[in-house]
């Protein structure tokens, strides 16, 4: 298993793996839209992907949002998705993945790394629990635009 900073190179695998992902929160296949979305991304460096490759296949992918901490006066993170293939959960990937973005914050100085998850996702609250990743003391509002 090896975990890279996802590139151009890796678009069209990666974008397969995001669309799965979107399907997994109910959202419809777009495959089109999904590699838009990602190469914008990319392009505009507005985020940083991590993907696990094995055997030649992409079988998971993380993506980082940055922010700052104007408390903290530092860099953040956002771990805004996190996706292993169905055939590769249970092996490790996703703790893989997990360190993975810690070492990345890490090395950047960054204050945290956050994310949201849904209560009802008890493998992925366990293993951040698992990580010593804690739940905030924050009450999270939110308002959606269309």
């Amino acid at each position: 298993m090896e975990i890279l900073q996802a590139t151009m190179n890796e678009l069209e695998e990666l974008t397969v793996l995001f669309d799965e992902y979107r399907q997994f929160y109910g959202i419809e296949s777009d495959v089109s839209s999904a590699k838009a979305f990602l190469q914008l991304r990319m392009a505009l460096k507005e985020s940083i992907i991590f993907v696990v490759v094995e055997n030649g296949n992409t079988i998971g992918f993380a993506q980082l949002y940055p922010t700052f901490s104007s408390i903290a006066l530092q860099r953040a993170y956002i771990l805004n998705d996190i996706y292993v293939k169905e055939d590769a959960r249970g092996l490790g990937v996703g703790k893989a993945l997990m360190e993975k973005v810690f070492q990345y914050c890490e090395q950047q100085y960054a204050r945290y790394v956050t994310l949201q998850t849904a209560t009802d996702n008890v493998h992925a609250r366990k293993l951040y629990e698992n990580l010593n990743m804690k739940q905030d003391q924050y009450c999270n509002y939110v308002k959606y635009f269309s």
